[in-house]
């Protein structure tokens, strides 16, 4: 049995040197699967021909407490205020508005077909509605406001383990799909004549000599070792590390901006490989019905968005990039963002950490909602 670490290293060693491997069969595999997806991916191959389930192996809470909190830190260390004031306020808009489709989507979609076998059966009779809310949680606000939610609607737990499962399914598929879609962007662009293509390359200009490059990984390793002592909730612990990130950056001139950048992008490869292992292509076990409306849910959510871009006149790269801050998470957002452009994974942790902190808040209006509908 190959140890997870191991499979994690060569998944990031060879994404790694294949990346910049001037071969231009290597360079045309790399045009259609992003380096970091590739790091996705391997671990799941592996996984899969080794017969084993790595899924739950200790190295997914190591990655949780050190990799995800370290990769979060050095990003947000690359990032100015004047960078985030440059997002703007269309991608925040067109970031809420996502979150308000798969928040209102399900009740909308209830009270128009309340008569229906769907959800006269499915979701009334066999309960199904109390799945809805710890997707909703999920998709925002990740994992924690998945399971507060569940407890708050008081999910079966029989239900709740078939949501995880197309939960899992769906989040894994779309998270491909964002990485495909996100470097076809600029064609969209073109086709949909959008002009505004979002931020100038050229954000900062480092006028004074950097500290060293170790001296960043030191103080950052220092950083979240003293945080995971110090605090418990992993929603604290990212919004404190981007706090402090954010701090770093804009208070200490010598700081290593170039070398904080090139190393959360390392990190989030590193994050998605450990991703990788729970990538099960077998997984199965799923009411199909629900299934289907989870699809078309979610296809609805990314639809409604590039609604709102093309109204806006904004970059459709911030499609996908504000569809991984709701769906995807912390650890997808900045890694999709990272396949059309790195210096933009910064505003992509912004607007998957506004996502953890309102998941919950959406989900309970979602409940509120369903429960003056349907019961």
């Amino acid at each position: 049995m190959l140890a997870p670490w191991l499979i994690t290293l060569f998944t990031v060693l060879a994404v790694f040197f294949l990346d910049r491997w001037e071969n231009r069969h290597i360079k045309s595999l790399f045009d259609w699967v992003p380096a970091i997806l590739l790091a996705y991916i391997i671990p799941a191959i592996i996984s899969y021909l080794t017969g084993v389930d790595y899924s739950q192996d200790e190295i997914h809470s190591f990655s949780r407490d050190y990799f995800i909190p370290l990769a979060i830190i050095a990003v947000m260390s690359s990032l100015s205020l004047g960078q985030l004031r440059a997002i703007g306020w269309k991608p925040i808009f067109l970031f809420a508005g996502g979150s308000v489709f798969i928040a209102l989507f399900p009740v909308l979609l209830a009270f128009a077909f309340l008569d229906t076998n769907f959800v006269t059966n499915t979701l009334v009779n066999e309960e199904y509605w109390k799945g809805i809310p710890p997707i909703v949680g999920s998709w925002i606000g990740g994992s924690t406001s998945q399971l507060v939610l569940k407890e708050i609607v008081a999910c079966p737990e029989d239900i709740f383990l078939s949501v995880l499962v197309m939960d899992n399914i769906l989040v894994n598929i779309w998270t491909i799909l964002m990485f495909q879609f996100i470097k076809g962007s600029n064609l969209i662009n073109r086709k949909l004549k959008i002009t505004d293509l979002g931020i100038p390359e050229n954000l900062r200009s480092d006028q004074v000599r950097s500290i060293p490059s170790w001296w960043v990984i030191v103080i950052l390793l220092g950083i979240v070792i003293l945080t995971n002592l110090w605090v418990e909730s992993f929603i604290a612990k990212v919004i404190l590390l981007s706090l402090i990130g954010l701090a770093i950056s804009n208070i200490w001139p010598r700081w290593n901006f170039k070398f904080a950048l090139r190393a959360g992008a390392i990190l989030i490869l590193i994050v998605m490989a450990v991703l990788g292992l729970k990538l099960q292509f077998a997984t199965l076990g799923f009411n199909p019905v629900f299934l289907v409306f989870l699809i078309v849910w979610l296809i609805g959510h990314f639809v409604f968005m590039m609604i709102i871009a093309k109204m806006l006149n904004l970059n459709m790269a911030w499609v996908p990039i504000a569809s991984m801050a709701n769906v995807g998470g912390i650890a997808t957002a900045p890694a999709v963002t990272a396949a059309y452009e790195k210096k933009w994974m910064p505003h992509a942790v912004v607007l998957a950490i506004l996502s953890m902190a309102t998941g919950t808040f959406w989900g309970v209006l979602t409940i509120f909602l369903l429960e003056n509908i349907l019961v």
